[in-house]
């Protein structure tokens, strides 16, 4: 399992990795992170929400060539145009329904959460959750991605989610994540 536990005193911002301890929440962190981006907007609402947090971890990492979205070629490129291509990640959430609240975080590609994220999302159930979608892009904005995906998982009350550039203060994270919480 790829849930960690996060006390607030553990975590700096912008700190590596996701392993943690503290106390236990009904809220967790979903988020599939490429360049660590998403990882790091992940790790500010899991401290300052003191939430559970699990990665989505690719079971093949992507590399940089992967994720060459020039390239027709590359491994994203393809997974874009093959929307049944889904990589599988490592571990799950076993306690899933524990949680009633669920942020879902990832990079923006071609204006869509990237195919892992469809995964996570069709392999559970979101009835009676609360979800609060929120992505990373250099260039472009959160979009529809929040409500693809909530039709995709076909349950919960999800929220219409926020967009981050790639590289947010925490500040910014928590002022935007504010209006987040309300807005559906």
């Amino acid at each position: 399992m790829n849930i960690s536990k996060l006390a607030p005193a553990l975590l700096a911002v912008g700190a590596a990795g996701s392993s943690f301890a503290g106390t236990s929440s009904d809220t967790l962190v979903v988020y599939f992170s490429a360049s660590g981006n998403t990882q790091k907007v992940a790790e500010v609402i899991a401290q300052d929400r003191r939430t559970d947090i699990f990665e989505l971890k690719p079971a093949v990492q992507y590399s940089q060539e992967d994720l060459d979205y020039r390239n027709p070629k590359s491994r994203s490129s393809k997974e874009h145009e093959d929307p049944s291509i889904i990589p599988e990640y490592v571990g799950d959430v076993s306690d899933w329904g524990s949680y009633k609240t669920v942020y879902i975080g990832y990079p923006i590609w071609w204006g869509l959460a990237p195919n892992i994220v469809y995964g996570f999302v069709s392999k559970h159930d979101f009835a009676g959750k609360t979800v609060i979608p929120f992505s990373t892009s250099h260039s472009s904005g959160h979009g529809e991605s929040g409500a693809d995906l909530a039709r995709k998982a076909g349950a919960g009350d999800w929220n219409s989610g926020v967009g981050f550039n790639s590289q947010p203060l925490a500040a910014e994270i928590l002022e935007k994540l504010g209006s987040a919480k309300t807005e559906k």
